[in-house]
């Protein structure tokens, strides 16, 4: 049997940038096991992430298209947002989808989580999957978006993935395994 490999051990630790709650930059010296040493490791620590795979009860996605500034594109995406540390995830979710889309009500379970990328971010993505959900009340969108709601088929949705209509790697994920688990 392998071992599994060893922690880093962390020499030195500082702040570069602090935005709290949502980013802050940590800079470490690290040693590695193998007695090599990297001087400047950076480390984003952000909260924890929500995201919701929503399906109506004539079983279409529940996604958003919105903005975003980093590629400067337009894609769809799952409801989503930042988990507010005061309330269950599962809260965090419901809340989320109402908020950005409308829809509520319905059966929930926890369905996965995903890390963008464990070697540089200290956060998990939990990722919810709502069935027979339904249209409550209108979007409530903060000031800072400009979402468009959006309900696509499984068709609609293969084809949206297989175009790289979803940028958004964790999402992605999440509608393709959903894609993968439904029976042909």
């Amino acid at each position: 049997m392998v071992s599994d490999p060893q922690p880093w051990l962390i020499e030195k630790s500082r702040y570069v940038y602090e935005c709290r709650p949502y980013l802050c930059l940590r800079e470490d010296s690290v040693l590695l096991p193998t007695g090599a040493r990297i001087p400047n490791y950076f480390v984003f620590e952000c909260p924890d992430w929500v995201s919701v795979l929503a399906l109506t009860r004539d079983k279409h996605l529940v996604l958003v298209r919105q903005y975003r500034h980093g590629l400067q594109q337009v894609h769809y995406e799952l409801p989503a947002g930042v988990a507010d540390g005061h309330m269950s995830l599962l809260e965090n979710a419901q809340r989320e989808l109402l908020e950005e889309t409308g829809y509520g009500g319905g059966q929930w379970r926890f369905y996965f989580r995903a890390c963008v990328n464990p070697g540089t971010h200290t956060n998990w993505c939990h990722i919810f999957l709502a069935t027979d959900v339904e249209q409550l009340q209108l979007p409530e969108s903060e000031p800072t978006e400009d979402l468009r709601v959006c309900l696509l088929s499984r068709e609609e949705l293969w084809h949206t993935l297989c175009n790289e209509g979803v940028a958004q790697a964790l999402h992605a994920a999440a509608l393709w395994r959903w894609l993968a688990e439904q029976p042909q």
